[in-house]
């Protein structure tokens, strides 16, 4: 499987922003308070050092991370995809078999999912059952909880 993840134009600016503010604007502010604890002396029982130095650990780390997601990133021209069926950024109305429940959501990638905001990652279980669905199709999602079935009432972008 590719390690490729495909975004819109706005979600891979929320990226890059957020990689901007890391870079730019919290690692100078955890900088600083690390310099700013070790003025305060013994380094080995200053709690405020280590703290920081966490902080910095931490921030880091999640740099980093945002850099391999963002090297992995493609930009995806949304008018060019087929809508015959799911993809990823297809936006999918489903109907959960078992309770008739209707759902909408946006397939997206890792980095930008969000459920509060309708935008299901396309990696998560349900996600992976609706890649390839068409209109009328029914999905088999095995979740923790057991096989759900998923009907496909639309498909758009």
């Amino acid at each position: 499987m590719s390690d490729v993840e495909y975004y819109t134009e706005e979600g891979l600016k929320k990226l890059r922003d957020e990689l901007e503010h890391l870079e730019h604007v919290e690692r100078p502010r955890v900088t600083q308070e690390i310099a700013d604890a070790r003025d305060k002396g013994d380094l080995s029982e200053n709690a405020e050092y280590h703290a920081a130095k966490e902080e910095q650990s931490l921030l880091e780390y999640k740099i980093a991370q945002m850099k391999a997601t963002l090297s992995k990133a493609r930009l995806i021209d949304e008018s060019m995809l087929d809508t015959s069926k799911v993809l990823a950024l297809s936006k999918v109305k489903i109907r959960n078999i078992a309770n008739k429940m209707e759902f909408e959501y946006t397939l997206v990638a890792d980095a930008v999912s969000d459920l509060s905001q309708g935008k299901l990652s396309v990696s998560s279980p349900i996600g992976k059952g609706l890649l390839g669905k068409k209109v009328g199709d029914i999905a088999e999602v095995q979740a923790p909880s057991g096989l759900m079935k998923f009907e496909i009432l639309d498909i758009s972008r």
